[in-house]
């Protein structure tokens, strides 16, 4: 039987959030795992949602503590832990559920069409409405089916359609076989931001194989994730931003000739300059100073962020 690692990065202040996650992951119709939680210097103690686990789960458990180096440095951690023994690598955040045949769904339609990177669709409970079906995507994309219970597609363009909108990936629905485990890892100093987007275009353009679950994989998460809590207004959003901008670049690197791949990564790059602006204009309304330090770092990176400043400056001049 295949082998499974689980790897969950864990940084949460809420008890409880760690030992749901477990649970799903317990309840699986596929048995053949260990776990590697990484504790990124969590300000809510880890022991207080591993004591009350049985002793034979407990076992099975590989805990590694930190100093914080965010979601990306936490999972790579985590990556360079997984044993020889391993084929399969499945990721799952703290605050989100398994459903029970996730393991085995992936494992059965991995083998069965030789492929080294899966997502299942992703679904929400009733406090925290999300969904989205693979299935959807065969509305707008071309799309081979390669099986019917489960439904399981296979895009021959899978990079460029993911980068037009990679809202359908997420990485609780992820599972990567060893040619990715091995040489692929997060960026990790890219916290907060579009680190995971990038892991999924590198692991997409290693895989030999990428295919595509219909089965709902994971639940999203109804608990608190520190990784997420930044809004528009938090001192940290411009340099989520920018971390956003990097990744973004960095992504356009992968693909130098082209075209339709680097228009997609053009235009987030476009969003995440007005999202930072507009958050600085905020700030200036209100009487405080903007962020200038960062601004320049930004600057000098991007120098088309002066005329994004332009643009909006003339825009509210026109109003």
């Amino acid at each position: 039987m295949a082998k499974f690692t689980v790897i969950i990065p864990y940084y949460q202040k809420q008890a409880g959030i760690l030992q749901r996650a477990l649970e799903s992951v317990f309840a699986q119709s596929y048995q053949n795992f260990d776990i590697i939680i990484v504790d990124d210097q969590s300000p809510f103690p880890i022991e207080g949602d591993l004591d009350n686990l049985p002793e034979e789960q407990r076992a099975r458990i590989s805990v590694i503590k930190q100093p914080n180096g965010g979601p990306g440095g936490a999972r790579n951690t985590g990556l360079n832990n997984v044993t020889a023994q391993t084929d399969f690598v499945a990721f799952l955040d703290s605050d989100d559920l398994w459903t029970s045949d996730h393991l085995k769904n992936a494992q059965e339609t991995m083998t069965r069409f030789s492929a080294d990177c899966y997502w299942a669709s992703i679904t929400g409970g009733d406090a925290f409405y999300y969904h989205y079906d693979m299935a959807e995507l065969q509305k707008t994309e071309k799309v081979t089916r390669l099986s019917e219970s489960p439904l399981v597609l296979e895009i021959p363009e899978f990079p460029k359609v993911m980068l037009r909108d990679w809202s359908f990936l997420h990485l609780s629905c992820m599972v990567i076989g060893r040619k990715l485990f091995e040489s692929v890892r997060f960026e990790a100093e890219l916290r907060l931001a579009a680190e995971d987007v990038l892991f999924f275009c590198d692991c997409a353009i290693a895989a030999e194989r990428v295919i595509l679950c219909n089965e709902p994989g994971a639940v999203r998460g109804e608990g608190v994730n520190i990784f997420h809590s930044i809004d528009s207004d938090s001192p940290q959003f411009l340099s989520q931003q920018f971390n956003t901008w990097v990744a973004l670049d960095t992504m356009e690197g992968r693909f130098p000739r082209k075209t339709a791949e680097a228009a997609s990564i053009h235009s987030y790059k476009r969003t995440a300059r007005k999202q930072a602006l507009w958050s600085q204009a905020r700030l200036v309304k209100r009487r405080k100073m903007p962020q200038f330090n960062l601004l320049a770092r930004w600057v000098w990176r991007d120098p088309r962020l002066l005329q994004s400043v332009l643009q909006l400056a003339v825009g509210k001049l026109s109003r």
